[in-house]
């Protein structure tokens, strides 16, 4: 059974130390191009930076190179890619399949979610060729993760926590098709989180101005131990854009549930070195969210929308009882404090809120107040207090390792063994002396030699291996000690376990014989890859001007018909809606309905 990753995001070089000191096994993070967030680009400085650090602690770093490539763009990329092997990372998040035909270093490639990774034909696919874990879809259940899990040997990576995009990833072309900013080119526009009208065939406006395609964030907290069983790889946390706070709860937050099953099973260890302390209570409702959903790892319809807002509610804290005129009256079993941000939905549908100017017991004064009605919910979407405790240091990373201390002819060597086996020595060259006071010689050496200070390390144990109690100064002990513990980090990366990975080009059949726009076919080498897997291309991607009028702007669990009540599968409507079209400023699509599947398509009008 494979140790858990928990893999963080790391938006920069800060946010990626954040996430390894909260307990991150792994952290993702873009180069400066291609990394399919083009507001979370980092040079190739602060990325080697970032994986030195983590190496320390045997974690690993991972790039994203993960959007389609132009022609021109194909030299640059496989730069890129060797000067990113060079400075030691640990494998490369790929999209485009041109990337494959490309002469590559031996780094291990991974298959982004962006790559449609949802069938185990695919994934058998890319277990013959090469690439070492496939980032599964979002959308894939229980019972379908534990089928791929039994017939492929391949890596697999699980989206656990985080925002969802509403269409299956890869497969959004609305962005490009209202604002020629593609989401396959790190450039979405969120026109998911947008509003819209729906309106039948006749005209009819059934919701106006909802945010019809927005919908709620993964959480899937309760699902790690049965995932993990089931053989899971990596756990994956969603965030690149997200805040430091965010990476800091978050990482904190699921590192305790993975401790916490392993601790009850004896054959887990944690995938990455190190012990982390955690001193606040971590709270993912505390820091951004549009409230949870486990999406569809039951496989069970449900509803996962967020009609009213695309933004973050945060958590409920309880009801206004009264306006008092220049307050609220407030139900609510929370503290409220000073700078605390509260919304509530107004009467008109619409997100509202304020900052918190004063909480006096269970009465609060807005910054800007407006009259809001009794009754009204209110969420707390940005809590001071504890904004505050994540700003403060309260995690702690240590890899423990013991010393020992021997005698010899010229004086006295200290050794020093890690958790992972790696070990050094230091002597110190000494005339010995034997103690006036034994006993409290050896209790010097042992306190001097249990301190780490600022160090990686954490010194669990301290073993004196002679009978005569020899006084050694306090300064010559500490120095031998910094000496020892600054090899001990030497040795660590000297020894860090680095895992190759091998593109085959081998002419093994990609699963499906004929290609369209669906594949996101953008240049000359992810032709050649196809057609040498002996697939014909009939469209290539719409970012290259190809734009077939049928097209699917989005493809979706997320069923609108299941939202209203109207899913003639799972539930029975008193009336039937035949056609049902989305309007948005100027623009219409047909919304069509493949139930067979439980499947929703956005289509071009």
């Amino acid at each position: 059974m494979p140790s858990p990753e928990l893999l963080s995001p790391a938006k920069d070089l800060e946010q990626g130390i954040i996430a390894i000191n909260s307990g991150a096994d792994a952290v993702y993070i873009g180069a400066s191009t291609f990394g399919a967030r083009k507001a979370a680009g980092n040079s190739l400085e602060d990325i080697s930076k970032l994986i030195a650090y983590a190496h320390k602690f045997y974690a690993k770093v991972y790039v994203t190179v993960n959007t389609i490539l132009y022609e021109e763009e194909l030299a640059q990329v496989e730069k890129l890619i060797h000067s990113l092997y060079n400075i030691g990372c640990d494998a490369i998040i790929i999209q485009d399949t041109g990337i494959l035909e490309m002469k590559l270093p031996s780094i291990p490639i991974f298959s982004s979610t962006q790559m449609h990774n949802c069938t185990i034909e695919k994934l058998k696919f890319y277990e013959r060729i090469g690439i070492k874990r496939a980032i599964l879809a979002r959308e894939l259940s229980m019972n379908e993760l534990a089928e791929i899990r039994k017939i492929t040997n391949i890596e697999l990576e699980v989206f656990v926590h985080g925002a969802l995009c509403v269409s299956y990833s890869g497969q959004c072309y609305i962005s490009h098709q209202l604002t020629g900013r593609s989401g396959n080119r790190g450039e979405c526009s969120q026109i998911c989180r947008t509003p819209f009208t729906l309106i039948d065939g006749n005209g009819k406006e059934i919701i106006k101005n909802k945010h019809l395609l927005s919908i709620k964030d993964l959480n899937l907290s309760d699902n790690i131990e049965k995932m993990l069983d089931l053989g899971i790889n990596s756990f994956k946390i969603e965030g690149r854009l997200k805040d430091a706070a965010y990476v800091k709860n978050i990482t904190a937050y699921y590192r305790k549930i993975i401790d916490n099953i392993i601790e009850n099973k004896p054959l887990q260890k944690r995938a990455s070195s190190g012990k982390t302390k955690i001193f606040f209570e971590p709270d993912p409702d505390k820091t951004f969210n549009r409230t949870y959903t486990d999406y569809n790892i039951s496989g069970k319809k449900h509803s996962f929308n967020t009609f009213e807002t695309p933004k973050s509610k945060g958590k409920y804290i309880g009801i206004v009882k009264f306006d008092t005129g220049k307050g609220y009256q407030i139900e609510s079993s929370e503290k409220i404090s000073n700078g605390d941000g509260i919304c509530y939905i107004s009467e008109n549908g619409t997100l509202e809120g304020f900052k918190v100017n004063q909480a006096v017991s269970l009465i609060i004064y807005p910054d800007k107040y407006s009259e809001i009605k009794s009754g009204t919910e209110l969420y707390r979407n940005f809590d001071q207090k504890f904004s505050n405790e994540l700003k403060s240091e309260n995690t702690s990373r240590k890899i423990s390792a013991t010393i020992s201390i021997s005698e010899y002819s010229n004086g006295f060597e200290l050794t020093t063994t890690d958790e992972d086996n790696n070990s050094v020595l230091v002597n110190i060259e000494t005339t010995k002396e034997s103690a006036n006071n034994p006993e409290k010689a050896l209790e010097n050496i042992k306190t001097q030699l249990g301190k780490s200070g600022n160090t990686i390390f954490e010194i669990s144990d301290v073993t004196i291996n002679f009978t005569t109690a020899y006084f050694l100064q306090i300064k010559s002990l500490n120095e031998a000690r910094r000496e020892l513990l600054e090899k001990l980090e030497i040795e660590r990366l000297k020894n860090y376990p680095i895992i190759k990975g091998e593109i085959l080009k081998n002419n093994f059949p990609f699963p499906e014989k004929e290609l369209n726009y669906s594949a996101n076919i953008s240049n000359s080498l992810a032709i050649e890859f196809y057609k040498r897997h002996g697939t014909k291309i009939v469209q290539k991607s719409v970012e290259t001007g190809e734009i077939p009028e049928d097209i699917n702007l989005m493809t979706t669990k997320y069923c609108i018909k299941f939202e209203l009540g109207l899913c003639e599968k799972y539930q029975k409507p008193t009336e039937k809606r035949t056609e049902l079209f989305l309007k948005n400023l100027n623009n219409k699509f047909a919304l069509e309905f493949d139930c067979g599947n439980c499947l929703m398509k956005v289509k071009n009008i």
